[in-house]
């Protein structure tokens, strides 16, 4: 990590982590991230879903308030500029019964359950349309590209940061043990995206559903391969994602946690007062490429 001062935001990092925490989130690391413009990172510490979707949105609105203090501006959009790695919301999970992590068993691949291998082929099995609601944006796509870190492939693995899915390497322990679902981003509303993750998961665990086996080689490398043809990706477009969840949402339904309401008048609002709102108007990038036609 870059240190000050060439990290320019290193003290401002810190007093957003002291005000958070002094509104009851724990703080527990921050840096500075690879993309230009002063992107930034600050982790705080797991939690059960309900408390964890009420602290993303304080968390938000703290940094809005705080940076703007200094005379700064923060935004949580997906990908705010051109050729720059995305802010993703990535989202780490463990699943606990008893006082005991059903995510861990020594001696499988990263040490990870039966259990969560099936979790895991949930998320991948259901994953577009996840997108839908975890990445419900038109700008969401524009970091949802090849490059950039952006976890765009539909497999699980502990090494690539274009997975999907990534076991982080923290360590042995069965009290660390957790995936990363890496596809969501901050546009996200919480309350919806930690829900909707969570019913996909436990579908895989009650259908058994076995995920494609793990790909730890460098996925760019494959591209061309027969391998790499085989490995899907996430959709190209919001339109794209809608329809996946037009096609797949019973999931989502299973002990009313959605209804078919609250799925068919979200689907209706991104189509109406999102996507026709960006499909209706010029875009700059056009004055560029057909100003002088």
């Amino acid at each position: 990590f870059a240190a000050p001062p060439v990290d320019q935001y290193n003290n401002l990092r810190s007093k957003l982590s002291n005000v958070l925490r002094s509104t009851g989130l724990e703080t527990e690391l921050h840096h500075h991230e690879v993309a230009a413009a002063g992107q930034c990172e600050i982790g705080f510490r797991f939690g059960p879903l309900l408390l964890q979707a009420d602290a993303a949105i304080k968390y938000k609105y703290v940094v809005k308030n705080v940076v703007d203090r200094y005379g700064k501006t923060a935004t949580f959009m997906p990908k705010p500029l051109l050729q720059e790695n995305g802010s993703g919301m990535h989202m780490n999970l463990s699943l606990w019964q008893g006082g005991k992590n059903r995510f861990y068993s020594e001696g499988g691949y990263a040490d990870l359950s039966e259990f969560a291998i099936h979790f895991i082929g949930g998320l991948l099995r259901h994953a577009r349309a996840l997108c839908a609601i975890c990445a419900p944006t038109t700008n969401s796509y524009r970091r949802l590209v090849p490059g950039y870190e952006a976890p765009m492939n539909l497999i699980f693995s502990s090494r690539n940061r274009s997975a999907c899915v990534r076991v982080p390497v923290a360590g042995a322990s069965a009290k660390t043990k957790r995936i990363e679902f890496r596809t969501p981003d901050p546009s996200c509303n919480p309350y919806l995206g930690f829900a909707a993750v969570l019913m996909a998961g436990l579908d895989g665990v009650r259908n058994r559903i076995d995920p494609p086996p793990p790909v730890d080689e460098d996925i760019y490398q494959l591209a061309g391969t027969e391998r790499g043809r085989s490995i899907e990706s996430t959709p190209a477009s919001l339109e794209e994602a809608l329809r996946a969840l037009e096609d797949d949402h019973e999931f989502l339904l299973q002990d009313d946690v959605f209804t078919a309401d609250v799925i068919e008048a979200w689907i209706e609002h991104k189509r109406e007062q999102e996507i026709d709102f960006i499909r209706l108007r010029p875009h700059p990038g056009e004055f560029s490429l057909y100003f002088n036609v």
